[in-house]
């Protein structure tokens, strides 16, 4: 039985995760990175500016930086460890480059989220803050797209309930945390109704839980303040690390950007034939690359819309830095270590094994060294996700409730549970269910984004022309 369930909702993942829904994506970010006149490039310089610069007298419950960090802690995730080595390993080195593309057609599209999550975000007189793609369909589209905005926000309360908040991250913890201190499960207990576990599974989902229960508990303000910490400090790490291997490897760079982009348009040439067609290396970049950075999901605005802020341009343009920070920075550079140290053409290897390998073999550091820095940067990843998604899966359902917290505290405790148990829960049902979820919060955001295109230029236009004449 649970093989057929399993085929049906395969079937259902690829047909949402298809062609269609990528184009959708990509071409929502191309048209508006056309008529914001390449801001991405253009105002970069300025978003990284004020992504550390708090901006004065804004309405909101956290800095601008606290929104940003909130939101990349649910970016930022075992996605730009895992995640790409998947996407080079099953595309060759050419997914890499398609991924680079498609992050920088997703600048243009966090950007106009950012935009329209404060344009349109609703401020309660205690500065309790809510918005997202909810709120702009509902105020920008019209009351008669409500239905738009509460299918939004029921499958935002599913994506961070079913899998992609919880049992997919903490699945990524207890197993960086086993494979590190009892590989071979040497030191095993039997829980009555789930199996036989190792003694580090049990103890991690117990610690996860209870850390993850005191930061919920505390809310929003208490999510960012966590994540305002742990966020720069796990990014700064692990681009640390990698920067020494691509460093230290720094004869092969040329070689390796080489392979990168002959792979992206002839892989053949780069394979052999082994990996695939431009087509797999496109789509398996380009589907990673959505995954990786959330750029036109609709999730990242939910947190922007918290930020202290006035203006719905300067927001834009640090929630902008969020997808330059996670994939043109972060992927680029773990998909570089593995085209560099030739980890994506080791037989055997998948997921996590092929970045282990690469830091291993990359790092002029022993090889226990490497793994513990690995696993110590997946399980902050990991952790931050889980805060974020709670987060952005708590404003879906205070917007479905009409504000009610009850409903939102009850969730909260469920969601604690979910990762209490998330370790034990082997059903590959379950992160496909995610992934469904995941897809189906995309199509509504993207909607509105197009259908909104011209309020997004238009608050540009009248933002930019007002600061350069206050210059």
């Amino acid at each position: 039985m649970w093989n057929s369930i399993n085929q049906v909702l395969t079937a259902i993942d690829d047909f949402v995760w298809g062609v269609p829904l990528m184009v959708f994506i990509i071409a929502g970010g191309i048209l508006l990175t056309v008529r914001l006149g390449l801001l991405q490039i253009r105002k970069l310089p300025l978003a990284l500016k004020w992504m550390v610069k708090n901006e004065e007298e804004g309405e909101g419950e956290i800095s601008s930086f606290a929104a940003l960090c909130t939101a990349l802690s649910a970016t930022i995730g075992t996605g730009n460890i895992v995640g790409v080595a998947t996407a080079v390993c099953a595309g060759g080195p050419g997914a890499l480059f398609w991924m680079v593309v498609t992050a920088f057609f997703g600048m243009a599209t966090k950007y106009s989220e950012g935009l329209l999550a404060v344009k349109y975000r609703v401020v309660s007189e205690d500065g309790h803050s809510l918005g997202g793609p909810f709120y702009y369909i509902e105020l920008g589209m019209g009351k008669s797209w409500k239905w738009l905005a509460k299918i939004f926000a029921f499958f935002g309360v599913c994506v961070g309930l079913f899998g992609i908040g919880t049992f997919s991250q903490v699945n990524g913890i207890s197993s960086a945390i086993n494979g590190f201190f009892d590989a071979d499960n040497s030191h095993c207990v039997n829980i009555p109704f789930l199996g036989e576990y190792s003694w580090s599974v049990v103890i991690a989902s117990l610690v996860l839980a209870i850390c993850v229960a005191l930061v919920l508990i505390g809310g929003v303000k208490r999510i960012a303040s966590v994540s305002q910490v742990i966020v720069p400090f796990m990014a700064v790490l692990y681009v640390l690390f990698v920067g020494v291997l691509v460093i230290t490897n720094i004869t092969k760079v040329p070689a390796a950007f080489k392979i990168i982009v002959e792979a992206a348009f002839s892989p053949k040439a780069v394979t052999g034939g082994l990996v695939g067609s431009m087509l797999v290396a496109m789509q398996k970049g380009v589907a990673r690359g959505i995954f990786s950075n959330e750029a036109g999901l609709g999730s990242a605005p939910i947190a922007a819309a918290a930020a202290q802020t006035k203006e719905p341009v300067r927001q834009g343009l640090v929630s902008m830095t969020g997808t330059f920070i996670d994939t043109i920075v972060i992927c680029t550079l773990t998909g570089l270590s593995i085209v560099i140290t030739g980890a994506w053409q080791v037989e055997g290897l998948q997921g996590v094994q092929v970045t282990t390998y690469a830091f291993q073999n990359g790092l002029p550091f022993p090889a226990q060294v490497s793994s513990f820095v690995l696993m110590l940067c997946l399980v902050f990843f990991a952790f931050t996700t889980i805060l974020g998604w709670d987060y952005y899966s708590e404003r879906c359902l205070e917007y479905l409730s009409g504000g009610n917290m009850k409903h939102v505290k009850i969730f909260r405790w469920i969601y604690i549970f979910a990762v209490f148990i998330g370790p034990y829960m082997t059903v590959s049902a379950v992160w496909t269910i995610a992934d469904i979820f995941n897809g189906l919060m995309a199509l509504p955001n993207m909607i509105a984004l197009f259908a909104l295109s011209g309020v997004v230029v238009a608050e540009t236009k009248k933002f930019f022309e007002k600061h350069n004449a206050s210059k």
